[in-house]
């Protein structure tokens, strides 16, 4: 059934050519397929699993007018006729991007190229898309010809299926697709993200290769099984595999050579050599290991990254990156941290704050110690940065996803707010992160069914309240979620409080402000409490965070900042 000009048999890996089970996987559930998948059912068998990809391929929802291996021949012919394909120019979105042969002869590299050409002529859409030649590449070692493999590829590009997407188009869709991937890095795998940070002078450039890990990197026999998975679950199963193959980066590093040089040399030299650290089989039981938050999570934070670079100037029809998108720290100047201190912080803050550069809005040195004064400097921004220096020296201090603003919804009474975004951290003597209890244990969770979402408006913002106005939704031991709008037309934040049905109201205080102080973090005690003079404050373990004490438990403030970010 398969074409093998265009396979060279000799580098394929060993196959078995047992026709074990060939037909009865076919018939599955979807339920069952993945799992199968995930278990390297058709690993084995070359004609079963082309089989296979056929058919996950023709069942994925796709726009109504989708090019098929009918229109390719009669592009491909009009197009190449007698012609050579070298005399074609590649598709401008390919700009730069790597073309992996993989098993494949001179014949079957030239079958990829027409492919290109062809799909940049029918989807003139597509203005940047690294990941294509990839998966036209291996999904050709297991089609009939090169109308089948476009037609399959086709599909992928045009799948309407809500919240699941196979391909990014666009270099504002790609970007995106990093910072998120960046996020998640960040909330799933600390050590590493934290060794990147301490020796990247750009943390983003670093993830900004993930999906060259995947599709480029990993030996064919990895890449292929990736695939079986990738054709059936979409996007998301590309960031599991990724961030199970940086944390085993990160095991790999010894303490000795914790002072890496080049750290994206060094994850693409891993990830080439992956045979040496784990079987293909260990990744993929490790990359869904994982407790990944929700597919529509997920997706909220994709948007959200996409919304932030719009407003940063990026656009769908552009190319490729035209401007430096990391903040420059050699401007920066805080009486309490150091630049140094400050991009370790920045690296932890969700990509899609951290393009904005972070602006100074309240000082005790600058403005006075007066809370009534910090509320009205930070009011219109979100997020921010508290920090704050105790008179021992010691530092520490909290991300806060809310504008302050929205302390006054409660009618003056002690509410809280804010999202799953929020952390506090020590900076001195330890530099430590400590963030919303459920991120570490999702388990503890439960998504709120889909009827909840009805009764939610998309604008609804999570407060916490123990006499909530207005209309809620509340059951005798879930969290009570009042529904209020909200003044900016954001996004639904993502970690949003209202997408989770939470066992404990205490383990999601996140921010409160009164005239008497301000609280972050509840439960069993305060993570932060600072009194109205801006002068004595205290730090005990809260079950919001999970955190010990961030300095001594009763201090007195020396300095405190409050940073947000401009045009954020």
């Amino acid at each position: 059934a398969d074409s093998p000009q265009f396979v060279d048999w000799d580098k394929m890996p060993e196959l078995d050519q047992q026709p074990s089970a060939q037909s009865q996987s076919l018939t599955q559930t979807s339920k069952e397929l993945k799992k199968l998948a995930r278990e390297g059912h058709w690993a084995t068998n070359h004609a079963l699993r082309a089989r296979t990809y056929q058919q996950i391929i023709q069942h994925i929802p796709c726009r109504l007018v989708t090019p098929d291996a009918l229109v390719y021949r009669d592009v491909a012919s009009r197009l190449f006729g007698k012609q050579s394909v070298s005399s074609h120019p590649l598709p401008e979105f390919l700009g730069g991007c790597r073309m992996p042969t993989y098993c494949l002869t001179m014949q079957g590299v030239t079958a990829v190229k027409k492919i290109l050409i062809c799909l940049g002529n029918l989807f003139p859409d597509i203005t940047y898309s690294p990941v294509l030649p990839a998966v036209v590449a291996l999904l050709l070692h297991y089609s009939e010809d090169e109308a089948q493999c476009f037609e399959n590829v086709s599909r992928l590009i045009a799948c309407n299926d809500s919240h699941t997407s196979y391909i990014d188009q666009s270099f504002l869709a790609h970007q995106a697709s990093c910072m998120t991937f960046g996020d998640l890095a960040n909330k799933h795998c600390p050590a590493a993200h934290r060794l990147i940070a301490s020796t990247s002078e750009n943390v983003f450039e670093v993830y900004s290769e993930w999906l060259g890990w995947i599709f480029g990197d990993l030996p064919f026999d990895y890449t292929i099984r990736v695939l079986d998975v990738y054709l059936l679950e979409g996007q998301k199963v590309l960031y599991r595999i990724a961030l199970a193959l940086l944390r085993q980066y990160r095991l790999s590093v010894t303490s000795g050579e914790l002072e890496v040089a080049n750290v994206k040399g060094d994850v693409k030299a891993f990830v080439q050599n992956i045979r040496e650290h784990m079987t293909v089989d260990k990744l993929l039981e490790r990359a869904f290991g994982i407790r990944l938050f929700s597919r529509k999570e997920i997706w909220l934070l994709q948007m959200a990254n996409r919304k932030a670079l719009v407003e940063k100037g990026v656009t769908v029809v552009q190319r490729r990156q035209l401007f430096h998108l990391a903040v420059d720290m050699l401007n920066f100047s805080s009486a309490i941290v150091t630049a140094q201190e400050m991009r370790i912080m920045w690296s932890w803050i969700p990509e899609r704050f951290s393009l904005f550069p972070p602006v100074l809005l309240f000082s005790t040195s600058e403005n006075g110690y007066s809370l009534q004064r910090f509320y009205s400097c930070c009011e219109g921004y979100e997020p921010t940065i508290l920090l704050i220096k105790t008179t021992q020296g010691e530092v520490c201090g909290a991300f806060l996803s809310s504008d302050w603003n929205e302390r006054k919804r409660s009618g003056g009474a002690s509410s809280f707010f804010g999202t799953g975004e929020c952390f506090v951290f020590s900076v001195c003597p330890e530099m430590e992160r400590y963030e919303w209890v459920f991120i570490k244990k999702p388990e503890l969770t439960k998504a709120v069914p889909r009827s909840s979402h009805q009764c939610l408006p998309s604008s609804a913002s999570p407060v916490l309240s123990t006499s909530p106005p207005g209309g809620h939704i509340a059951s005798s031991n879930h969290l009570t979620v009042p529904v209020l709008q909200r003044a900016k037309g954001r996004l639904s934040p993502y970690l949003a409080i209202r997408h989770f049905l939470l066992p404990s109201k205490t383990a999601s205080m996140f921010m409160s402000g009164t005239r008497e102080g301000i609280i972050i973090g509840g439960g069993g005690g305060q993570a932060l409490y600072i009194d109205a003079d801006l002068y004595y404050g205290r730090t005990e373990h809260c079950e919001t965070f999970d955190n010990p004490p961030l300095c001594q438990g009763n201090f007195q403030v020396q300095l405190l900042e409050a940073w947000g970010f401009q045009n954020a």
